[in-house]
């Protein structure tokens, strides 16, 4: 692999979509190329996977149902954009990725981060982010900035699943520290960026891709 990948996740409303988006402006903007994209999506069977998963109206899905559409999703992602694009030397910057399946159907869901690990690894190649941008904040703080009228099947879960999610990212914080870095997203977003940049072109420096 000659390029690099930097993964964004964090809890509903923690504002990664957004730091995923300033992330690659700016390092456009220091002349390389990039590649943004999300999960679940991605690609076109990408999204038509995400809308099943996403839609209220599949209240009813069972989490191991959920977790093999994610994986569906990410192993079409993986395949089709993510693995071309790296090996064409360009930083792609996901927001959410492996790791939210660990936190989400993982903890949330109760079906325990060793199976997911495992899956993961199936559905990706084996194939693990430079860089994962941990944006934490109290679950309280991220439901209070979403719109109540227009949540989607996953933003509406109850607040003791979330509360879940949020401990499995913090677990996989703590498990591998140097790799997940994790970031107060309660600061300003502008402050936030600064420090997302300045993690972000160490990694690009060690990696060969930009001088130091």
């Amino acid at each position: 692999m000659r390029g690099v990948l930097v993964s964004f996740e964090g809890v509903e409303g923690s504002g990664k979509s957004t730091q995923a988006e300033r992330l690659a402006r700016h390092v456009e903007s220091l002349g390389l190329e990039v590649v943004l994209s999300r999960e679940p999506g991605g690609t076109p069977i990408g999204e038509q996977v995400r809308a099943i998963l996403l839609d209220p109206a599949n209240h009813a899905m069972d989490g191991w149902t959920e977790l093999f559409l994610y994986l569906a999703s990410r192993n079409q992602h993986v395949m089709e954009l993510v693995l071309p694009a790296l090996e064409s030397g360009k930083v792609v910057v996901l927001d959410r990725y492996a790791e939210s399946s660990v936190a989400y159907q993982g903890g949330g869901r109760k079906i325990g981060a060793q199976p997911v690990r495992r899956l993961n690894k199936l559905a990706t190649r084996a194939l693990r982010p430079d860089l994962t941008v941990l944006v934490d904040v109290p679950v309280a703080v991220g439901r209070q900035r979403k719109d109540a009228g227009s949540l989607d099947r996953l933003e509406s879960e109850e607040l003791q699943f979330h509360e879940r999610v949020r401990e499995g990212y913090l677990r996989l914080a703590r498990r591998a520290p140097k790799r997940v870095r994790v970031v107060d997203g309660r600061r300003a977003p502008d402050e936030l960026a600064l420090e997302i940049n300045e993690l972000v072109r160490e990694l690009l420096v060690r990696k060969g891709l930009l001088k130091s």
